[in-house]
Order: C-alpha cells, then structure tokens, then sequence
C-alpha cells in the first residue's frame, strides 16, 4: 500500500491526515499538511476549490474499517439507502447542492474559514516580528564579535583599554542573561560579516554564563567567569599558526607546544592584571573531571567551580566547530556524544544543566517532525527546551520566507528525531541549514521565545 491515498470532497472526514497541493499563500491553514480535527476544517478545505486531496493512512486516526472508500465505492448507491427521487443527482458526483440550500452552505463555510484566516494573518505577523528580531539578534552577535576582534588586535599595544573593552561586553552579555525572564538561545547564520575567528571565544562565553545561570552560580562570579570564558584561548597567540591550523593529528611534540597555550594565556592574563578566578579559568579550561585533561590531569573538585562550566562550553563547541570542519558533529550529535559516551569527563551538575538549557535539539539541528515535515532548529527557550522555535521546509517558499513556528503554540505536533545532513536531501539541507559554523546567541533586546534567527 502507498503512504497517500486520494479522497473527494465528500469523503473527507476528522481524523485523515491530509495533505494539500497548495502553496502556503493559497490556504488558511498554518501548514500544509495535517490532521483534521473538526468539521470547519473539512468545510475550510471543501471551500479551496480542489476536487481531491491526498491522505496518509499511517498519519490517520481512520482504522482500515472506517478509512474512507474509493471513490468508486463512494459513488455506488447503499443498496440498504432509500432510492433516490426522479431526477436527483446521484449522492458520489460531487455536483453542486440544490440552490435553495447554495447560500446557506456558502455562509456557513465563510463563517468557518473567518476564525482560521485570522490565525493564519496572526502567524504571518508572528512571522514578521519574528524576522525583526532575527535581524536584532544578529546585529547584537556582529556587533560582539568585532569587540572580541578589536580586543584581541590592541591586548598588546593598548592592554589597559582592552582589558576595560572586555569588561563592558562581558557584564553587558552577563547583565542581560541574568536579568531576562527567559533566555532563548538563538543559531545564527553565515552572513555576520567575517568575524568568524571570534565566534569560538563568544559562544564559549556565553553557553558557560548560560550554565551558570541554570545551576544558580552566585551572581558577583558571572564577571570574572565571562572574562575568564572570553579569553580562555588567549595564549593560542603564541602557538604557530601552522599548529593552530593544521587538520591532520597533531604529533606528540606539537600537542605538547599546543597544551603550553593554557600557561602562555596565564602569564598573558597576569600581565593584564586579570583577576584570580579569571586567570584559574584560562588555565584550567581544558581540565576533565575524570583526570584526563590537561595541563595538569587535575580531578574533580580538585577542579574550581568556573573551570568546570567553561569546560563544558569549550568541549561541546569544539565538536561542532573543529579545525576540520569535516569532522564537525551536528548540535545533537555532540550533545548525545558528550551524554552518552563522554560523560565522566565533566562535572554532571554542570553537564545536566547544559542539556536542560539546550535540550536534546540544540538550535541548528535538523529535526523530522511528528507530522512528517523536515525542519531546522532555530531557537530554544531554556525555560521549554522541548518546545523550540523551527524553520520549516517547504519549497513553494523561498528560503529568506520560510514558515517560522513556535512548538509551544503547537500541542498535536513534536520533534520526533534528528536527521544527519546525509540522510536530508541536498535541496532541503540547503534550505534549512548553510551555516559552515554552528554559533549561538540571545536577543539582547526583548526576552522569551517571540524572537527567532534567520
């Protein structure tokens, strides 16, 4: 059997899982494809001008005795039916209903179609607010990428002023995340003005203020947390470029040179004056509470507080955003491999709290959807981790369009798994995911879930 079947106007009925070949702009519906539920539904898409649609049975609430008939079937008279009147239209043609009862139905079909049309304009301006924000968040995201970049270009020849510089932006981001009812983490995308360099140092930055904000971190820490996360790879500057950059396994004598880069970013941060727990932060990033880390295979709570969280942060962005972006895992992968397979190695308070905030689909994983639809992960409320903001795929829509919905607005549709870039097609991973990076941030600007990225 075929996963859609084709149904008439008058076999439609609550519970088929329909699908509509319309555009988007073309119907009152908030998709295109859904179960029915009441029959001002059915009156709405009896209103559209189509003669069938297609359903799909596995979809359906309809068991095989009450899946709709034929049309064939339809059409054959109920032997157990009273025949019809002389000239009566047989009850499967479809044809018009007699005139006298012509306006009745248009009017009653008008006054459904009204309350669906309302939501639809509602979500269309959702939609508008929404792409506000995106470009609000995004600014905000450029704008604190080239404080980093001016930050790090002056740390030598103007480190007072830098120093100064970094402090504004981190109680700015830190001020922000704390004071917000809701935090809503957003994935932004490619188009931010070539600052990537920079992106490392900012979303380790503030998934670790994040963090501290779910476990209830005492709030004078966020200061030197966010300093410490800000330039945690400060010493990289003495590592050569060659190392930085290289794709292929480091050798022994050149892992050890790129470890070194923890004690050059403290002696660096000293000269900065920065404070204790900063300069602990910087050192001690890299450091795993199984005892695995480096530079000194520290253990535990023999690891402070603050290293503990940035750690988190730090690990989780270097396996989506590595040297060798082949290698990159997608947000979920490297959340389920941090959970399932890397779990000794991080603080579980710290661990859990990350996953809580970020939820099992991080923004920018791609998703299947209970209803069959492939969407992307645009933004999490940390309050509703499981009802985030996605970015719909549907072709009759261009990309700089596409359907943006809220999961909290929608009960009878959920996330049902994750799909792997290769398991998408090549037209549907384009549309809803071209970022070369996965990089993260909040709106500034207005707090909750209202506000999602491009």
């Amino acid at each position: 059997m075929s996963d859609t079947n084709t149904v008439t106007m008058d076999q439609l009925r609550v519970g088929l899982y329909v699908m509509l070949d319309l555009s988007w702009f073309q119907h009152p519906f908030a998709f295109s494809q859904f179960k029915i539920k009441s029959e001002d539904q059915i009156r709405e898409i009896r209103s559209l001008g189509l003669t069938t649609v297609r359903y799909n049975p596995a979809l359906s609430d309809m068991t095989a005795r009450q899946a709709p008939s034929s049309p064939d079937a339809a059409a054959a008279p109920d032997p157990s039916s009273p025949p019809s009147p002389p000239g009566a239209p047989d009850a499967g043609e479809g044809t018009a209903a007699p005139a006298a009862n012509s306006d009745a139905s248009a009017g009653a079909t008008g006054a459904a179609i009204l309350p669906a049309l309302a939501a639809k304009r509602a979500l269309v301006e959702r939609i508008r607010a929404q792409r506000e924000a995106a470009v609000r968040v995004e600014a905000a995201f450029v704008h604190a990428a080239k404080a980093i970049r001016d930050i790090e270009r002056n740390l030598y020849s103007n480190p007072a002023e830098s120093v100064q510089q970094a402090g504004l932006l981190v109680d700015q981001i830190a001020d922000s995340i704390l004071s917000s009812p809701d935090l809503a983490i957003h994935v932004m995308g490619d188009r931010t003005g070539g600052e990537e360099l920079y992106f490392h140092s900012l979303n380790v930055a503030m998934l670790s203020l994040m963090i501290a904000r779910e476990v209830r971190a005492p709030q004078e820490v966020f200061s030197a947390l966010g300093m410490g996360a800000l330039l945690h790879d400060i010493g990289r500057k003495e590592i050569p470029e060659k190392i930085l950059h290289k794709t292929e396994p480091l050798t022994q004598a050149e892992r050890n040179l790129y470890q070194m880069h923890c004690q050059f970013g403290v002696d660096i941060g000293r000269r900065l004056q920065l404070s204790k727990p900063a300069l602990e932060v910087i050192r001690d990033h890299h450091e795993l509470y199984d005892g695995t880390g480096y530079p000194a295979g520290l253990k535990g709570d023999a690891i402070g507080l603050l290293p503990r969280i940035v750690a988190v942060a730090n690990y989780y962005d270097e396996l989506c955003n590595p040297a060798d972006i082949a290698s990159a895992m997608t947000p979920h992968e490297a959340l389920s491999r941090m959970y399932a397979k890397l779990r000794p190695k991080f603080d579980q308070r710290m661990l859990q709290a990350f996953i809580r905030c970020l939820g099992v689909y991080p923004p920018g994983t791609i998703v299947q959807l209970s209803n069959g639809l492939v969407a992307m992960v645009a933004t999490v409320n940390t309050a509703k981790p499981m009802k985030p903001v996605i970015v719909i795929y549907d072709a009759s829509i261009p990309r700089d369009d596409a359907i943006l919905v809220d999961l909290a607005r929608e009960q009878d549709l959920n996330i049902a798994k994750a799909l792997r870039p290769a398991q998408v097609p090549i037209e549907i991973y384009n549309y809803l995911s071209p970022r070369k990076r996965v990089s993260y941030y909040f709106d500034p600007g207005k707090a909750g879930q209202d506000a999602v990225p491009q």
